[in-house]
């Protein structure tokens, strides 16, 4: 496991608590799992305690150190975290697909207004900032609404599977496509459908991004009680100087004090 800065042992009771890296708080049902992310924010799937932020998977093993093997087709808290992950889909409460740099991550709808606004394409942008094949997908999507990978390929005209993955992580990345569903019979495909069609209010909502990051920097530090030098850009997929004006503002708000270069700890609520 790569070695990172050490953070204070309260910090880490802190993070214990919300993040479920505890027994007595893992996270065992799709109901826990909503409530999960609504209290976190945002919440990557299956990261573990080698990758840095809160997780579905850590959350669903109840410890700091949770670790998938190198087998985890037979690993029984990583497959309970990948049916808790479908079940989230299809019950379509939370946010789900893949993000910014790839990260496949949860939104408690709450903050799916400000990610929109650091990640989302508007319809007056699509000609200029998505490729061709993302563009055939996603006239498809409009016309259709719901449809199997192999039913949306065919239709949009994407023969090349790599180019057609590609161009739905860009789509997913946009916030303009989720997954809404996975089928496993009588063979594996997802179902995908338009954000917009699960989350209309919260997309349409005009966030500036000087907000967005303020917004997604009080989310993370909230929970995490401190922030060392890149990690709320390594989780959020914010950029560093981003990400630096996010935590400045709340430095500025009195919310969090800086006591170091690039270190944000939250600060004690106001006595009355």
């Amino acid at each position: 496991m790569p070695s990172r800065q050490p953070l204070p042992e309260d910090i880490e009771a802190h993070r214990d608590h919300h993040w479920r890296r505890d027994p007595s708080r893992a996270v065992t049902s799709p109901g826990a799992a909503e409530r999960f992310i609504e209290d976190v924010g945002f919440v990557h799937c299956l990261t573990d305690a080698r990758k840095p932020g809160p997780s579905l998977f850590i959350a669903v093993c109840g410890r700091r150190d949770a670790v998938k093997p190198r087998n985890v087709q037979t690993d029984p808290e990583t497959s309970d975290t990948w049916r808790l992950k479908d079940e989230l889909m299809r019950r379509g409460k939370v946010y789900y697909a893949k993000m910014a740099r790839g990260k496949a991550m949860f939104l408690a709808p709450r903050m799916i207004p400000f990610f929109h606004a650091v990640w989302g394409v508007r319809r007056a942008d699509e000609a200029r900032r998505l490729s061709t094949p993302a563009r055939a997908i996603l006239a498809v999507l409009r016309a259709e609404w719901e449809m199997a990978t192999a039913d949306l390929r065919a239709d949009a005209r994407v023969r090349d599977r790599v180019v057609f993955a590609r161009a739905m992580d860009e789509l997913q990345a946009a916030m303009l496509v989720v997954p809404s569903e996975v089928a496993y019979v009588p063979k594996f495909t997802y179902i995908w459908t338009l954000a917009v069609s699960r989350f209309p209010d919260a997309l349409q909502r005009r966030v500036a991004p000087e907000t967005a990051y303020r917004e997604i920097a009080r989310c993370f530090l909230t929970r995490a009680g401190m922030t060392v030098p890149g990690e709320l850009a390594r989780i959020s997929g914010l950029t560093r100087a981003d990400a630096g004006l996010g935590n400045r503002a709340l430095v500025a708000e009195g919310v969090a004090t800086m006591p170091a270069r690039g270190v944000y700890v939250l600060a004690p609520p106001a006595e009355d």
